[in-house]
């Protein structure tokens, strides 16, 4: 199982409200997945994402669940994959069921995108994966995963693996607390995390090739008690996620008002906040996206990083531009007057425009 991690300790953004969860039920249609007696994963793993789907839908009205699929149809890995980026979710749940050749394992484990670290993990991933082959023109939508590609990968979505993890392992904790085999979290080259870009997982919910556990499977009950403890890790999830972004938009906001300006200010400067992160970043050019003179100050147990510092309005509106084109899209304009943080249209006011 992966170390324990402090939730979002590596997070390295500015935070956004969460508003779109996609729920992911595997295979479907001509892909039925693995089977057991008188089961198939795909009907499985369909009920269950409906189930999470509907709890979240009648307890957190401020969030909207995408499905990608509702009904018992094929949808390719890549479009699964393309339906999340597309919806811009702040989450993405994959629900599966697993099987093996022997008929002895048993219990829940929830993957989060890696290089596999067992024979078995490999296996899994690509049973999984093997849908592809049943897809037309696969040749030209994916490319071997390879290890190289993954770590690579990995790197890129640093931020959300964390989440991710974070997320898995809640999900894990409430499958033991209704007396589920915790198998723990691990990592795989699944192609639907590989492609997604939130905080991913792909749940195991048990191994239909074990009679005890496909009978249990089988039960709309214990489906219903599936989706239950994967929703108290959602709310558990998302809690801590809105605290984060609560606090981040608190401090990011706070500025002095204007009876605090010294009547005969007038050193104005207009920044940019990039990111803020609760660890470190070296404020080098390769860590933010090649945008040069980028800079840092801590700020309670945050660190804050800011770009295109000057005096002149049109000057950073210009720099604004640049930092979204190159990936910063809820970066946003901050006004200084004399070093202290004012609104943003009273540094206008006082500024060389």
């Amino acid at each position: 199982m992966l170390g324990a991690l402090f939730f979002f300790s590596q997070s390295f953004s500015q935070g956004k409200k969460f508003k779109t969860v996609v729920i992911d039920a595997g295979h479907g249609g001509h892909d039925e997945g693995c089977s057991g007696k008188g089961s198939k994963e795909k009907t499985i793993a369909l009920s269950i994402a409906l189930k999470l789907g509907k709890l979240i839908e009648t307890n957190d009205k401020d969030v909207t669940v995408e499905y990608t699929r509702k009904t018992d149809k094929f949808v390719t890995l890549d479009n699964r994959a393309k339906i999340a980026n597309t919806k811009k979710a702040d989450l993405f749940i994959c629900i599966h069921a697993n099987a093996n050749a022997k008929s002895s394992p048993y219990g829940t484990e929830t993957y989060v995108l890696g290089l596999h670290k067992t024979d078995e993990q490999e296996e899994i991933a690509a049973r999984e994966n093997s849908v592809i082959e049943l897809e037309e023109n696969s040749s030209s939508k994916y490319q071997k995963i390879t290890p190289e590609k993954l770590i690579a990968r990995t790197m890129q979505l640093s931020a959300y693996l964390n989440q991710s993890i974070s997320f898995a392992s809640e999900i894990q904790k409430e499958f033991k607390k209704i007396g589920r085999k915790d198998r723990g979290v691990k990592q795989a080259g699944f192609v639907v995390l590989y492609k997604t870009t939130m905080p991913s997982v792909l749940i195991e919910t048990g191994f239909l090739t074990n009679s005890k556990e496909n009978v249990f499977l089988k039960n709309s009950a214990n489906q219903q008690k599936m989706a239950k403890a994967i929703y108290s890790a959602f709310k558990t999830y998302k809690s801590k996620r809105d605290r984060v972004y609560n606090e981040i938009r608190k401090n990011s906001t706070e500025s002095s008002s204007t009876d605090e300006i010294a009547s005969g200010s007038s050193r104005v400067e207009f920044k940019i906040q990039l990111a803020s992160s609760t660890n470190k970043i070296e404020p080098k050019s390769y860590n933010f996206k090649g945008l040069k003179n980028v800079e840092i100050k801590k700020d309670g147990k945050y660190y804050r990083y800011y770009y295109g510092n000057t005096s002149s309005y049109s000057s950073i509106q210009s720099s604004l531009k640049t930092a979204k084109e190159k990936g910063y899209k809820d970066a946003f304009l901050m006004g200084f007057v004399d070093g202290k943080r004012v609104d943003l249209d009273e540094a206008i006011k006082l500024g060389n425009n």
